[in-house]
């Protein structure tokens, strides 16, 4: 239970603090600019695609496969690839802007702030998941601190003193780049580069098809809610400034589950247990953040509530499914069932976002928890057994 909840802290401190930045922006500089997490939301799903490839991949091939040179290979890779896409976005910021509904000359510079910032994020995601691999939770933990009080103190410092909008993004950007790549070089030994894709995107094929999906059902999910008025615009990014840092800290179940599964001390009542005995302390944060900043925004009651439920119910529901989608993933002979189901449910989502609604990911957010949960179960109960110590024994193999 300390891993996880050093793991989710870092999740937390990594996701949160960017949203009080927004929020904090939102009261000094433009009310408008906390939209800017909202508009940006969809690319969060390139930056989890780029992190499961080059990152966690890596890491479970150096475990699994006893490659040495996988990790840092991948974050290499990474880095190069990573700079070409964020920065063609960043280049085409206008085009993405309007794309989306909102009017480029209020969001334009702190657009291309949080697409950098998310590139920066991704070198810097690429080191935590190598610390985490290597046990080093603590000093992880130290590194994402720094990281985030500089970003946040030198963007709100700046912001409080000057107003020109350029010389804040390009400072602050400028500062986290300078502490990201100081940290990187001293990941970095001697080592073979050599491309190791298809490994990586074997063992995270389920979320790299989940992400894929996502970042086609947000982009045009939001870009189709958002034409429907300031009302549904301020809700979607509300709820999803109260709920995100929780999405984020889940995560590390997830992680923490990888890593025992692939050194074989997994044991599935006990990483079961300890995910709802975090996720009972991520939803008390989460009502604490609503009592907190409900005050700064004029909300449409019934519409935030409709949205908040619908995370609500799929955040306890997750656990109860995901667990055993990492364990089917990193199972010889199951990895293309589970990847199949993934998109079954992804694909879901994505045919929900093109509906004549505000409330279409709400709606294909529910009907895809759904199906996985009911699919997910019938394959691995059809397969597997939890015994008493919570251990998973092979039916087949036990007959």
């Amino acid at each position: 239970m300390k891993r996880l909840l050093r793991i989710s802290f870092n999740q937390a401190i990594f996701s949160f603090i960017p949203i009080l930045s927004w929020i904090m922006l939102g009261l000094i500089l433009d009310k408008n600019l906390s939209n800017v997490f909202t508009l940006t939301y969809p690319l969060q799903f390139i930056w989890m695609i780029f992190k499961s490839v080059f990152a966690t991949g890596a890491n479970i091939s150096k475990e699994k496969d006893k490659n040495e040179n996988a990790v840092l290979s991948g974050m290499t890779l990474g880095i190069i690839i990573g700079f070409i896409v964020f920065i063609f976005i960043a280049i085409n910021i206008k085009s993405y802007i309007e794309f989306m509904n909102m009017d480029y000359g209020i969001y334009k510079e702190f657009a291309i702030y949080s697409v950098i910032q998310l590139y920066i994020q991704l070198i810097f995601s690429f080191v935590m998941e190598k610390l985490y691999f290597e046990g080093k939770e603590k000093i992880a933990n130290k590194y994402m601190l720094t990281l985030n009080i500089l970003n946040f103190g030198v963007l709100i410092g700046l912001s409080l003193l000057i107003k020109n909008k350029t010389i804040i993004v390009a400072i602050t950007l400028f500062v986290i780049f300078i502490y990201t790549l100081l940290i990187t070089i001293k990941q970095y030994r001697k080592f073979k580069f050599k491309i190791n894709l298809l490994k990586n995107i074997k063992y995270e094929s389920v979320p790299i098809v989940k992400d894929t999906f996502y970042f086609i059902t947000y982009l045009f999910g939001f870009s189709n809610a958002l034409e429907f008025g300031e009302e549904y615009i301020v809700a979607l990014n509300f709820v999803a400034l109260v709920t995100d840092t929780q999405w984020d800290s889940l995560c590390a179940i997830d992680t923490v589950a990888k890593i025992d599964i692939s050194k074989g001390k997994f044991n599935y009542k006990e990483h079961i247990r300890n995910a709802y005995k975090l996720i009972g302390i991520l939803l008390s944060t989460t009502f604490l953040m609503i009592l907190f900043s409900y005050r700064y925004y004029e909300l449409n009651l019934v519409i935030t509530l409709m949205y908040l439920s619908v995370e609500i119910v799929n955040f306890l529901v997750e656990p109860l499914y995901e667990l055993k989608i990492c364990y089917l993933q990193l199972t010889d002979k199951f990895e293309s069932k589970v990847a199949s189901n993934k998109i079954v449910a992804s694909g879901i989502r994505v045919v929900t976002s093109f509906l004549k609604t505000p409330f279409c990911t709400a709606i294909g957010q529910t009907l895809s928890m759904i199906e996985q949960y009911i699919v997910v179960n019938i394959i691995f109960y059809r397969n597997f057994k939890i015994n008493k110590d919570g251990i998973i024994e092979n039916i087949k193999v036990m007959k």
